[in-house]
């Protein structure tokens, strides 16, 4: 019997979190039951404004990658985009490659085809080299190509890696690497995609066009303090803070000459709030002779924003969203440097206003990216698929995109992250599966309608050939996964056969993963190479797990939960008995397929059409951030019905809510009706609500996951 799980909740946190960040009771206590209590968390699920992005300057080799990027631009250089055959890999060379071509570069990209390996090859580098090229971009992968980048680099060739993958121990080298799981990569948050990485590459090219490129400036403030003066100063540069020096001085007491301002200060631009305000207290602090060459920036701010005018900076740091979530950065200096910050995003969109038009649209392929690579769909990856969704849904649709979305019927319909990872993810990614990833980034790339038209149906084409060879490898899967686990101390489920197209490998995994709740490898022959993939569950790193046959591999790496390899043939069976040694040390979490956790229990009078509103808000799902289930008591079934032809058919029923009566359908569990269930039944439910689209007609309706019938009623 499965268990409901209602974790409960302190009152006095539902009304702290209500009444800070002015929400309703019941958001604050879904929040709370799935552990978001962290201002800096729950801002991620309130916000949908891009200002909560993390600057791409965070990243330690940002500067570096655009340096070279730009010399490369001004040099002529020829360059080449390397991503990875996957929807991730697809979406980040595109966004990339479009990128680069808008600033004038002679750029070109290449996916791996046909059965070549995953990742940067020495034979991509000799095409390369002999086309006289100077610089690889690596998209999505490149983290694990030590020795591919060291050949690069003796042939006077500079890489760029952008990555999102787990690094091995040595980092390839010599190489410019953004990746945000790397030690001391300085960004705030490392699960990101491929894709994401190069996005965040083209904001920080966009950036170096502007004036404030590398320019160091400093914000000041001045508060009095009892008898003192307490002087804050922010050095910022591309936008990041990059130092802050606070000085509290009594006046007469202290020469300026003898603070640490003055070499702090020493050839800075020197921004402040409120110039004449500013030069009284510092006159007052260190004496009228005593000068400070300051800009007053409030003036300037004002004209951007108009309701920043007179507003002191008490005032803007009362005010300031970013504050309230972050309670640290509730400081006068703080709340100057954010509207410092949102002041010049708008100055650039002003002066770039194609740079808004880019993000749109890259931002869509993002999405697509970070719900594919099954990126956790919390901090910045939900803003980047709120606005990714939004362009969407809003008929401003990218090329490729536009076209895909036609030729599965959903122009004109909402489209969320379920759409996409059930409807559209899929497609994309046959064709990489079935060795043609180009036909994907051509479909995203090509100009002409015609042919993008023409690309998309043939994609679609290729995932049903997919899907037919998913459904053979599953069988061939099945006849082994038994024995299998019995070889492997029922904590490992491995599947060597050559009848598997090496396409489906990772899909295999996933549904044997699935089934048995263990991890699962899934290999295939390919010519004289064992290739093969990894899926993992229940919290245990399918990258650690390889990384202990590291010797075995001829290349491997991936994620926690999902990773490939590739081993010579003559290896297998090595490497087969390698893994009946280290199966019985893995260690999996206690499973929870039996128990379920409910985020709120809903009375009847809140079963109301509204209620939609908190299901959108906590929207986009997908993983760390599954459908919310609801729970609901004695509800009487006014009507009963069985739906569905085939043999498991399903149970639909009204339920009686009030002032509402609801519909709810239980996917194949029709024949329930008659037996544990009838007409006039008080029941419990455990459920998730959906909006169902019939006609043109968009209806909010139950998803059942359980049903208990209360017993004499």
């Amino acid at each position: 019997m499965m268990a409901w799980n209602k974790k409960s909740v302190p009152r006095a946190l539902t009304k702290e979190l209500a009444d800070t960040y002015g929400i309703d009771a019941l958001t604050a206590s879904i929040l709370i039951r799935r552990g978001v209590t962290a201002g800096e968390d729950i801002q991620y699920f309130l916000e949908d404004d891009k200002r909560f992005l993390h600057s791409p300057f965070l990243f330690t080799g940002m500067e570096d990658a655009v340096d070279r990027i730009l010399q490369a631009r001004d040099e002529g250089e020829k360059v080449l985009i390397f991503g990875d055959r996957d929807v991730d890999g697809v979406t980040g060379t595109t966004v990339l490659y479009e990128g680069l071509t808008s600033l004038g570069m002679d750029a070109q990209w290449r996916l791996p085809c046909g059965n070549e390996a995953y990742g940067l090859s020495k034979e991509v580098v000799d095409e390369f080299a002999a086309d006289y090229g100077t610089l690889i971009v690596t998209v999505d992968c490149g983290i694990s190509n030590a020795e591919e980048v060291a050949y690069a680099s003796s042939l006077g060739i500079d890489v760029i890696v952008l990555d999102h993958h787990n690094p091995p121990e040595t980092l390839p080298t010599p190489a410019i690497i953004v990746n945000a799981k790397c030690a001391g990569a300085g960004y705030p948050f490392a699960d990101i995609s491929g894709c994401a990485v190069a996005f965040k590459t083209m904001c920080a090219l966009r950036f170096a066009q502007s004036e404030l490129y590398k320019q160091e400036i400093c914000l000041l403030t001045v508060r009095p303090v009892n008898e003192a003066y307490t002087i804050t100063c922010m050095k910022v540069q591309n936008l990041v803070q990059k130092a802050v020096l606070e000085e509290t001085v009594i006046p007469g007491t202290v020469p300026v000459s003898r603070t640490r301002l003055v070499e702090f200060l020493r050839g800075q631009q020197i921004f402040v709030w409120d110039g004449e305000q500013t030069k009284k207290m510092l006159a007052a602090a260190f004496g009228a002779g005593v000068e400070f060459n300051l800009m007053d920036i409030r003036p300037e701010i004002a004209k951007r924003i108009p309701a920043m005018a007179e507003m002191s900076l008490v005032r803007l740091k009362s005010r300031s969203k970013i504050a309230r979530y972050n309670p640290a950065k509730a400081t006068e200096i703080e709340g100057f440097y954010n509207i410092f910050v949102t002041y010049i995003h708008r100055q650039l969109d002003a002066q770039f206003p194609k740079h808004e038009q880019e993000e749109e649209r890259e931002l869509q392929l993002v999405a697509l990216a970070a719900i594919a690579d099954v990126m956790p769909l919390r901090n910045e990856n939900r803003i980047f698929l709120r606005h990714g969704l939004a362009a969407i849904n809003a008929g401003r649709v990218r090329p490729g995109l536009l076209e895909l979305l036609s030729h599965r019927e959903l122009l004109g319909k909402r489209v969320t992250s379920a759409t996409l990872a059930w409807q559209v993810i899929p497609v994309l990614n046959a064709a990489g599966r079935l060795g043609q990833p180009e036909l994907a980034a051509k479909l995203f790339l090509e100009e002409d309608v015609a042919k993008r038209d023409a690309l998309a149906a043939q994609i679609v084409e290729l995932n049903d050939r997919r899907k037919q060879l998913d459904a053979e490898a599953f069988v061939y899967a099945a006849e082994h996964a038994e024995k299998s686990l019995e070889a492997h101390a029922h904590k490992l489920c491995v599947v060597i056969d050559e009848r598997i197209h090496r396409g489906v490998s990772g899909l295999v995994a996933g549904k044997l993963c699935g089934l048995h709740n263990v991890p699962a490898i899934v290999a295939t022959v390919v010519d004289d190479t064992i290739i093969g993939s990894m899926r993992s569950c229940r919290a245990y790193d399918a990258t650690r797990f390889l990384n202990k046959m590291d010797d075995i591999f001829l290349s491997h790496g991936g994620h926690n939960s999902a990773a490939g390899f590739s081993l010579k043939k003559e290896r297998l069976d090595e490497f087969k008995q390698t893994l009946e040694l280290l199966a019985p040390t893995i260690e999996l979490a206690d499973d929870d397929r039996d128990s379920v956790d409910v985020d709120a229990e809903l009375p009847p009078p809140y079963l109301k059409p509204n209620v939609l509103d908190v299901i959108d808000r906590f929207e986009p799902y997908g993983e760390q951030n599954a459908p919310l289930t609801f729970m609901s008591q004695s509800l009487r079934i006014t009507d009963a019905q069985i739906l569905g032809k085939t043999e498991r058919t399903h149970l639909k029923l009204t339920l009686d809510c009030g002032t509402h009566k609801w519909p709810a359908i239980f996917w194949g569990e029709g024949d329930r009706l008659h037996r544990d269930l009838d007409k006039g039944d008080v029941v419990d439910i455990l459920y998730e609500i959906k909006r169902n689209l019939f006609n043109g007609m968009e209806t909010p309706q139950l998803i059942l996951k359980d049903i208990r019938k209360r017993e004499g009623k």
